[in-house]
């Protein structure tokens, strides 16, 4: 699968060589000024990180760590809602940004956080791929941020409340 996924970024690449616009952003992604874009989940923190998981996997992307905030917060004796950081990445296409500006290795691989706040909601949050690109200025990875953008926001569309 990640053979797979590695060849449509390949092509994804070329294509976006020739028709891509100078600068990449996102079609659909509302990011903030701060480059955080916050997905509303229609279910609960554990069912929304299985899904996620479960997406990721069926996507043939590697799934590194998750990583239980909320614990890590108890062990310490502090109380935090629940939040849970899902650590992924497919490197065919994350090295594409580390080649491009090493600082880029600051947000790869892909960090997806969980968390639910104070009223029950739980939100699945992630960096915009066009506020990464600016915040590395990275002006020659058009199409992998296109890229990188579809998939994210095709895994958050799992547990999205619509």
């Amino acid at each position: 699968m990640i053979k797979r996924f590695a060849a449509l970024a390949a092509a994804v690449t070329l294509i976006g060589a020739v028709l891509a616009p100078s600068h990449f952003s996102p079609s659909s992604a509302a990011a903030t000024d701060d480059g955080i874009v916050r997905v509303k989940s229609a279910y609960g923190m554990e069912e929304t990180i299985t899904r996620l998981k479960k997406d990721i996997e069926s996507k043939g992307i590697m799934f590194f760590l998750a990583v239980d905030q909320s614990k890590l917060g108890d062990g310490a004796g502090i109380k935090l809602n629940p939040s849970t950081l899902l650590i992924f990445g497919n490197p065919p296409l994350g090295i594409h940004f580390l080649t491009a500006n090493p600082n880029a290795g600051l947000d790869w691989p892909v960090r997806l956080l969980v968390t639910q706040d104070a009223s029950g909601q739980v939100w699945a949050v992630y960096t915009d791929f066009s506020w990464i690109a600016r915040r590395h200025n990275i002006t020659n990875r058009d199409p992998q941020f296109k890229m990188a953008s579809e998939v994210i926001e095709s895994i958050t569309s799992v547990v999205a409340r619509r």
